[in-house]
């Protein structure tokens, strides 16, 4: 793109994100009486389609609009495929297990990926993944076998969640974006705290470890290592002495508390961008904005629906962009 095309696009991106919830829309949401009232909101700010539409209804029609609205802007949409190449990798695993267990499962595949889901599942019947790209070949290979010959769904997990993160760590490197390096990385580093904690109470062996955690520069891998063979509290004393150290009070909490976090960190690292005016970067910040912002009303509504406290609603939200 050249320069005007992004002052253009990122002149685009502002108008839009006068639309974003706030704090305030968020409240009005969480005092609400019941989920029908929050629905009712919603669509009078024009979410979803129309009225009567259920809650997932309405929240795939937003992330849809978002990715229009992107689409309108970019020609090469490729630029944004680091946020989703972990779909793709999911779509891999979910046609894994079907193709093993020979039988159909509703709902398992996630749409908006860079690969068409039926591609993917095609692949794994026929076992030729000639047709998936390169970085997603050898992962296919490795977990296809693991799966068809020893049926351990954990494995298979464990080597297509590592291809993942180094996929999308790979991509986003040589994107040379600022803004997606950052995401990488923070997408990485709270992969890795969470695969170390769950791995440390489940007294999992080095092997997992070295196979589950990822590289990445904020974190060392190794150490990470080291404390999670310990034990938790190891790991919390690792965390302390790096720029993460606030994750500590989170994981304590709970793991609800802990994913907020990683969120919210995110949502920190990109809010510069609502002052650059001549790059990508807004349009990329824009895109994981609305992905927050379905997050947390998904969230919410979820909250409503469960007849949930205010107060335990509230403490699950994100913090919104704007």
């Amino acid at each position: 793109m050249s320069q005007e095309q992004y002052i253009y696009a990122v002149a685009r991106v502002r108008s839009k994100e006068l639309g974003l919830l706030d704090k305030s829309i968020l409240e009005q949401l969480l005092s609400c009486k019941n989920y029908e009232d929050c629905l009712k909101i919603l669509a009078d700010k024009g979410w979803g389609d129309h009225s009567g539409e259920s809650a997932e209804e309405m929240l795939s029609k937003e992330r849809e609009k978002t990715w229009e609205f992107i689409r309108e802007q970019v020609e090469d949409l490729s630029v944004f495929d680091t946020f989703l190449y972990e779909k793709d990798f999911h779509n891999l695993k979910a046609a894994i297990k079907q193709v093993y267990i020979r039988k159909e499962v509703p709902n398992i595949y996630i749409g908006n990926g860079t690969i068409d889901a039926n591609i993917i599942y095609e692949t794994v019947k026929n076992h030729d993944f000639s047709k998936l790209p390169v970085h997603m070949q050898d992962a296919a290979e490795e977990a296809y076998q693991i799966q068809m010959h020893h049926g351990d769904g954990q494995l298979c997990d464990i080597i297509l969640d590592r291809a993942a993160l180094d996929t999308l760590y790979l991509k986003a490197v040589e994107s040379g974006n600022t803004l997606l390096i950052d995401y990488a990385e923070l997408r990485v580093v709270t992969a890795n705290i969470n695969i170390a904690i769950r791995g440390a109470k489940t007294k999992k062996k080095p092997e997992f470890f070295e196979m589950a955690l990822a590289n990445c520069r904020t974190l060392n891998k190794i150490e990470l290592m080291k404390a999670s063979l310990v034990g938790v509290e190891a790991i919390y004393e690792y965390l302390l002495t790096t720029v993460y150290d606030d994750a500590v009070d989170a994981l304590k909490q709970s793991f609800s508390a802990f994913e907020r976090w990683c969120d919210n960190l995110i949502i920190k690292e990109i809010k510069p961008q609502k002052y650059n005016t001549t790059s990508i970067s807004p349009l990329a910040a824009y895109i994981l904005a609305r992905e927050n912002e379905i997050k947390t009303v998904r969230i919410l509504l979820s909250g409503k629906l469960n007849d949930l406290p205010e107060n335990a609603i509230r403490e699950r939200l994100r913090d919104m962009y704007v």
